[in-house]
């Protein structure tokens, strides 16, 4: 009689990188959209944005018109992302912090046990958020702004120079912010921190160092992120020393990298 051969169970074949990144990201979004402060983010960074750029528009158009401000009127179209910005910052930080807050990281992290494939789709749901929103801000407050500069005669067109690359520019500069942010949170781990060091960098230390003397003041301004990033967002610019829009951004994207490298590294080495 011959003795049955046992057959060693198969192992379950590994989900290759690419359906572990798919499925990583439908969790991933279904996580980020399944929380309030998503919603209410999005929410607030449209009234601000659009809802500031139509306001300031209506206020400043009759002067602009008059040649009294003596600022170019391409300025004043996407206004209002100045403080919208700072939504794409929370949003960005919610991201990851808001996991280490609860302890759901570790959920996730048994979930999807790579953590390169949960730090791309994490990116990458939150970039195409937050491009969309922005773009849409900056479209919104285009139809509101321009109508109060067309009363006056001094409108902006969609086909004029710089206008389309703006309202993209929005939808990526707000992406790469949020991205920046995400990056600080995997290093810090706290809202509040990210919040709080991330708009400092943006908002104060970004205008402080234009106080410096000659030539190290003026680069420093140029490649501050918020500087050199929130050009392309925008026709035309108050400050004239910033970098071209594409160049600037250029430099705001490579900054942006680095920092998410360095995040990468950490967030892979470091206990959850």
């Amino acid at each position: 009689m011959t003795a049955p051969v046992l057959t060693p169970p198969r192992a379950a074949a590994a989900p290759s990188g690419g359906a572990g990144l798919s499925r990583a990201v439908r969790a991933e979004w279904i996580k980020l959209w399944s929380v309030r402060s998503t919603g209410w983010s999005v929410a607030a960074m449209v009234a601000l944005g659009a809802g500031l750029t139509t306001l300031v528009c209506a206020l400043v158009a009759r002067d602009l018109a008059d040649g009294q401000t003596g600022e170019p009127v391409g300025a004043f179209i996407t206004w209002g992302l100045v403080f919208a910005q700072v939504t794409a910052v929370v949003l960005g930080a919610l991201t990851v912090t808001s996991e280490y807050g609860t302890g759901m990281i570790r959920a996730t992290l048994a979930a999807t046990p790579r953590r390169g494939t949960v730090l791309a789709a994490k990116a990458l749901v939150l970039t195409a958020t937050l491009f969309v929103a922005g773009v849409v801000t900056a479209f919104l407050g285009w139809l509101g702004g321009n109508a109060f500069l067309s009363a006056e005669g001094i409108g902006i067109g969609l086909g004029d120079d710089g206008m389309v690359r703006s309202l993209l520019g929005s939808g990526l500069y707000m992406a790469g912010l949020g991205l920046f942010a995400m990056a600080a949170g995997l290093l810090l781990r706290s809202t509040a921190a990210v919040v709080s060091v991330v708009l400092a960098l943006v908002f104060l230390v970004g205008n402080l160092v234009m106080l410096l003397p000659g030539a190290l003041g003026e680069w420093l301004t140029k490649l501050m992120p918020g500087n050199a990033g929130s050009r392309i967002a925008a026709p035309e610019t108050f400050n004239p020393v910033l970098l071209e829009p594409w160049t600037g951004f250029a430099v705001f994207a490579a900054e942006v990298a680095v920092l998410l490298a360095v995040a990468a590294v950490v967030f892979t080495r470091r206990d959850a």
